[in-house]
């Protein structure tokens, strides 16, 4: 308990310091800078909306056409990323709101919103469901007979299952013991008992957030390219005089594979990297946080990711 008081403290001084110096190099400091932290709030909270209308566009035309009983995952997939622009416009327009928090409203505002854990539930869950859908495909495409017999209905459910409660368990346990009010101001994923704790937690979101999805994209569709080369070489020798047209289908699902490729490895890479890059600094220094108007800039990066998802979710 006194090693909590201690650093609330101690991010009590740093802010006032801050303050002070901000004043003393100019009166306008502090009003400007407000001023850019609300352009950027409302800039993320539009990038919230087109992504809830695009989300919820891409749900109702997979139901429509009676494509989600055939592709649950990817369903899951708009469903999580739906989720998330939800909450993100619901947590950056309570910021704009500028609500006092007081008492307990305060307390939880800041701890489940305003910190944004229960955003980032449903960003970790799209994470989570995205390495499902590369492993999916890679399973049905490279090991199509094995998928055949031993892939079930079941298992694809408790995947989809696992996407939402690891990203629940996972945020709400760390944003609420990592997040206080500090001089009337919400300070999210910065209070930890132990220095070495943050940054612990840091390394681990970027490997297991980023790295690792990437990894497994990467791998799983790369060998899914691989395979549909061998197959199309194996159909080729075996019916010469259809040779072109085992190419050119070939290379139709070549060009599918490799534009999938693409958009989830290449983008998913250049999206997130600086958010993660942020929240791996942000863990290492404590005068770093989510009220800083450079994480509004990488969020928007990263959140223009999730508003883009429908291009790669063809099936």
């Amino acid at each position: 308990m006194s090693e909590d008081t201690s650093t609330l403290s101690h991010l009590s001084v740093v802010m006032t310091t801050n303050q002070d110096e901000m004043a003393q190099t100019t009166g306008m400091t502090s009003s400007s800078s407000r001023g850019a932290a609300w352009y950027f709030e409302c800039f993320v909270i539009v990038i919230g909306v087109i992504g809830t209308a695009a989300n919820g566009l891409i749900l109702y035309a997979l139901v429509a056409s009676k494509q989600h009983k055939k592709h649950e995952l990817i369903v899951n997939q708009n469903a999580v990323d739906l989720f998330s622009c939800l909450l993100l416009v619901l947590t950056y327009g309570l910021k704009l709101a500028n609500i006092p928090l007081n008492g307990s409203l305060g307390y939880w505002l800041c701890r489940l919103i305003l910190n944004q854990s229960l955003l980032w539930c449903g960003v970790c869950g799209a994470f989570v469901n995205l390495s499902l859908i590369a492993i999916e495909r890679y399973l049905k495409i490279v090991h199509s007979t094995w998928s055949k017999t031993k892939l079930r209905k079941w298992m694809i459910y408790s995947g989809m299952a696992f996407a939402w409660s690891s990203g629940f368990v996972h945020q709400l346990t760390v944003g609420v013991e990592s997040s206080a009010v500090v001089n009337g101001a919400c300070l999210g994923y910065v209070i930890w008992k132990r220095p070495s704790t943050g940054m612990a937690y840091g390394i681990f979101y970027f490997l297991s957030g980023y790295v690792s999805v990437l990894a497994i994209s990467i791998f799983c569709y790369g060998k899914i390219l691989l395979a549909i080369r061998r197959q199309a070489r194996v159909m080729a020798s075996h019916n010469p005089a259809g040779s072109s047209t085992a190419e050119t289908q070939s290379h139709k699902i070549q060009a599918n594979i490799v534009k999938t490729m693409i958009l989830v490895c290449a983008f998913y890479a250049i999206a997130w990297l600086p958010e993660n890059i942020y929240f791996l600094l942000m863990s290492l220094n404590l005068n770093l946080t989510f009220l800083d108007n450079d994480y509004y800039m990488v969020l928007s990066i990263a959140f223009l990711y999730i508003c883009t998802d429908f291009c790669r979710q063809s099936p």
